[in-house]
């Protein structure tokens, strides 16, 4: 009599060690992914910074061959010297003018928008056309500026700045600020006094006022930096603002028979980078980035 082989009702199913052991891979596999995901996000975050360089680069040439020269980047508010009006407002201005409708050709670069008489607002809120006709630009196209007002940025200006509504162009890289705002850090330009040829962090000028002796002089964005970290509740000024760590990172490492800075003959582009930090080793500038911790 042949038997009849009873098929089991029970279904195959997986272990707990099995299981285990394939969440751990799977654990493993993610903590491998992530990282490189991130540094892939960089990078493209990267070259799209730099990018953004090349345009401004672009930009700032035409206004030279319109002006004769780069915009300045001093620290002070011709209006009121008490204040600031830093480099990073009038790259702004420069590209864009105050309103984003192009640069006044009268503009004597004073954050309330008059006239060097202080007599006519050179950026009114309704411009007619002989206002329109005075202005050049913009430079940059208004979709890839990337420009927000320092107030939305910043929650808090110290008293530094006297307009909150002064615009500046932001790097590529957002975050959440206080302000509930979403914007990235302000780009900062320095321009080079081609008639200095000094690059001494051991010879500074004592505060805005005093006169420079330096091809690039760190105070052009020094209270910009003093206003901090804008996403964090404790905004302490940024490494940068450090003026050794400026001259030093700033320092061409080419040059080796003389202390000469990178772009002595133009000006100095420089986004926090990822980080939203300047003056550490992720930032982006428009030369060679060769950060120096000490």
């Amino acid at each position: 009599m042949r038997r009849i082989i009873k098929q089991s009702d029970k279904k195959k199913a997986f272990t707990i060690v099995e299981l285990l052991t394939v969440m751990s891979i799977i654990v493993i596999l993610i903590g491998l992914l992530v990282p490189a995901l991130n540094m892939a996000k960089q990078f493209a975050k990267k070259l799209k910074q730099m990018a953004m360089f090349h345009s401004i680069d672009a930009a700032l040439e035409l206004f030279s061959n319109e002006f004769d020269g780069y915009p300045p980047s001093g620290a002070l508010d011709s209006a009121t010297p008490q204040k600031s009006y830093c480099g990073a407002m009038k790259l702004c201005e420069a590209m864009m003018g105050q309103d984003l409708l192009g640069f006044h050709t009268n503009s004597t670069y004073r954050s309330d928008g008059l006239d060097s008489a202080g007599s006519t607002d050179l950026y009114p809120p309704d411009p007619n056309s002989d206002n329109l006709k005075a202005r050049k630009g913009p430079f940059l196209p208004l979709e890839s500026a990337n420009a927000f007002q320092i107030g939305d940025i910043y929650d808090d200006l110290k008293g530094i700045f006297n307009d909150p509504c002064s615009f500046v162009l932001c790097d590529v890289y957002t975050r959440n600020m206080i302000t509930g705002k979403k914007t990235g850090m302000p780009i900062l330009y320095y321009k080079a006094e081609t008639s200095k040829n000094l690059h001494d962090p051991n010879n500074l000028p004592a505060s805005p006022l005093t006169t420079n002796v330096n091809i690039y002089n760190f105070w052009d964005n020094q209270e910009l930096l003093m206003l901090g970290k804008p996403w964090e509740t404790d905004q302490s000024a940024h490494s940068l603002f450090d003026p050794e760590k400026f001259y030093k990172n700033t320092k061409s490492h080419k040059i080796t028979t003389a202390d000469r800075p990178y772009r002595a003959d133009s000006y100095i582009l420089l986004s926090a980078g990822f980080d939203g930090e300047y003056g550490t080793a992720d930032d982006i500038c428009n030369f060679e980035w060769k950060y120096r911790a000490q």
